[in-house]
């Protein structure tokens, strides 16, 4: 017997021959991604609203004459939908074969920075390399005096997901699509450099860009090697206490093989707190890794004054022994503590425990309480 006959099934369609449930609000896209079936996309992003711009995730629903974009189609009970075919199949290979036809040519030209996801699906669905070839026509930017982004228009595909991220994401709507056609680009009011317009640097632009098209100006400019060669390492950023998450692009052999940061990537949308989205400073605030003056070991005061180098565990131990005396002399509230927003929630907890439960004191404050 049914414990809960009030309940009411979840509708279903068909992918591919299975039924699949579905939440009302769920697109084709998702239902068929939540099934495991793979959907090329090149205009798709979570955070943004479907646009079905780009073409690429054309599906097969019976009873349609034409092939749906499966991003912005809604899932409705009933639906039998296939996502691979040789009609469908035909498409793909035609559509990336017209992206390349007025893209830069070589797959390795094409990836100098970010990886292009063009090449990448020409590639794995055999779009033809032997059609005639146009000149591209986009207006570019490449007088932007700006110091972090780049727009190469000869990549872009009028995808729109950097002019949508601009406006539903950030909300500030710096750059805008522009001209008809095969003239369609990318461009801000009147033509003005990002820095006076309302662009606040983020570089989510950058991130949602499938093409390269938006790309950093610093790698390109110092020839750093393109993301492909680069190693990806997870870590959290230390400018606020927000906590966003971010993949250093280290290059292994940089540095004379200590390693160096190329440049700053956000993770996939979806997969950590800040949803793959950072501020000016988390993206390009970089350069303080590899400055002359930055401290690389740490320093202890001499018996003449002076700050001498010296290891971790001495430095660690000087501190410890350091605040101790305090106590000792002075009592365990003779010593404060004091933390940082920009430290991890879990740096200052840490903190608040090595004060109130090793030293015995409630002195313990955080910069952004004030």
């Amino acid at each position: 017997m049914d414990p809960n006959p009030n309940a009411t099934a979840s509708p279903t369609l068909t992918v591919d021959g299975e039924a699949i449930p579905f939440t009302p609000g769920e697109t084709v896209l998702e239902v068929a991604a939540r099934a495991g079936r793979v959907i090329p996309t090149l205009c798709h992003d979570p955070r943004l609203d479907p646009a079905g711009a780009c073409r690429t995730c054309l599906v097969e629903i019976e009873g349609w004459r034409r092939m749906a974009p499966s991003c912005a189609t809604p899932a409705a009970a009933g639906m039998v939908i296939t996502t691979d075919n040789e009609r469908i199949a035909r498409h793909r290979q035609s559509l990336m074969a017209l992206y390349l036809a007025d893209h830069p040519e070589g797959f390795v030209g094409s990836e100098l920075g970010a990886p292009s996801e063009v090449y990448q699906l020409a590639e794995r669905y055999g779009a033809p390399r032997d059609w005639p070839r146009l000149a591209p026509v986009r207006a570019g930017r490449p007088l932007d005096e700006n110091p972090y982004i780049l727009f190469d228009a000869t990549k872009c595909i009028a995808c729109a997901r950097c002019t949508r991220y601009c406006d539903e994401v950030e909300g500030v709507t710096a750059i805008t699509l522009s001209g008809r056609g095969s003239h369609t680009t990318i461009t801000t009011v009147d033509q003005v450099s990002l820095l006076d317009s309302t662009c606040e640097m983020c570089g989510g632009c950058i991130d949602t860009c499938p093409t390269g098209a938006m790309a950093e100006k610093i790698p390109l400019l110092t020839k750093a090697k393109p993301e492909r060669e680069l190693v990806k390492v997870r870590t959290t950023c230390n400018y606020c206490g927000v906590g966003c998450q971010m993949d250093l692009n280290v290059d292994p052999a940089g540095n004379g093989g200590r390693g160096q940061v190329v440049k700053i990537s956000s993770p996939p949308p979806g997969t950590t707190t800040n949803d793959g989205n950072l501020c000016v400073k988390g993206r390009f605030a970089y350069d303080f890794i590899d400055h002359e003056d930055r401290l690389t070991t740490p320093l202890v005061r001499a018996a003449d004054g002076t700050l001498q180098p010296a290891s971790w565990a001495d430095a660690i131990r000087r501190a410890a022994d350091g605040l101790m005396g305090v106590a000792a002399k002075h009592g365990a509230d003779a010593l404060a503590f004091v933390s940082s927003s920009r430290c991890t929630m879990e740096e200052n907890y840490l903190v608040q425990k090595l004060s109130r439960a090793v030293f015995q004191t409630n002195n313990i404050h955080q910069c952004a309480a004030t």
